[in-house]
């Protein structure tokens, strides 16, 4: 990691302006969560389908361009992966957020007094995702950032490709953290965070120059974390208690989409 003013500054500065637009388009996304919560299976198995699809189609495929070391024979990428998908499982299991079918009983207390119902421990896991895309974010305004360091035309590129999927971010932040909460306030809290941490990523590449070697294993991390969270409580949660063939169509919808943007953006 570098300090100091880096080239092509004009670069730089149209760097963190182009971010604003990122910053819309995930407010967007965030706003288009909220205004469907009537309909909350099918924003669950889109958000499900979303995220699958930026974990196949945009988070490990970057990863893997951004390095090629192999520890162990074994590309660093993944290995982020596998741990980032871990990390989730053991911050849930130490804080007994995942409660099995738990829900289809009723709320009970123990001896202690620590009361137990459906959906308590979700939420957290929740915000900790939520928090977690907010990072990720971080990482588009730097990559933002970084790749108007390389020149206007890779950086217009770079901008186009997070652009594209901001919107998705935008809408699994707010769905993520407004899981299993009757107050939404929070979720719309890590929405502006969320929306907010692209301009500042693409501000601090002004002064910071940061190398491949460390992105492309953080973003196998936040990979393993976003799929974690799909297929452990998004999907399933989509599915509790809900007509199955619509969610499965909401979640072929946002596969689609993401295909659809990581092509457009290609």
């Amino acid at each position: 990691m570098m300090l100091g003013r880096p080239p092509n500054w004009y670069d730089q500065e149209m760097a963190v302006l182009v971010s604003l637009l990122a910053f819309l388009m995930t407010l967007i996304g965030g706003l288009a969560a909220m205004r469907v919560r009537d309909h909350r299976h099918l924003v669950l198995g889109l958000a499900g389908g979303l995220m699958l699809g930026v974990v196949a189609f945009d988070l490990i495929p970057e990863s893997l361009e951004m390095t090629h070391d192999r520890p162990f024979g074994v590309p660093a990428p993944m290995i982020g992966f596998a741990c980032g998908f871990l990390l989730l499982h053991v911050v849930e299991q130490a804080v007994a957020i995942h409660r099995g079918h738990e829900g289809e009983y009723a709320p009970h207390d123990h001896p202690g007094g620590h009361a137990h119902g459906p959906g308590a421990g979700e939420g957290r896991a929740g915000l900790l995702a939520a928090c977690a895309l907010v990072g990720h974010s971080l990482v588009d305004g730097l990559s933002i950032g970084l790749g108007f360091q390389s020149g206007l035309e890779t950086g217009a590129f770079v901008a186009l490709a997070v652009i594209t999927h901001d919107f998705a971010d935008g809408f699994n932040t707010f769905t993520a953290a407004s899981l299993n909460r009757d107050d939404h306030r929070p979720a719309l809290l890590m929405l502006v965070a969320d929306a907010a941490a692209p301009i500042v990523g693409a501000a601090l590449t002004l002064l910071v120059s940061v190398p491949d070697a460390v992105l492309g294993p953080y973003l196998g991390v936040f990979a393993g974390v976003l799929l974690y969270l799909a297929a452990a409580e998004i999907l399933p949660e989509a599915h509790s208690g809900h007509p199955r063939v619509m969610t499965l169509c909401a979640t072929g919808i946002g596969l689609l989409a993401v295909v659809f943007s990581v092509g457009v953006a290609g």
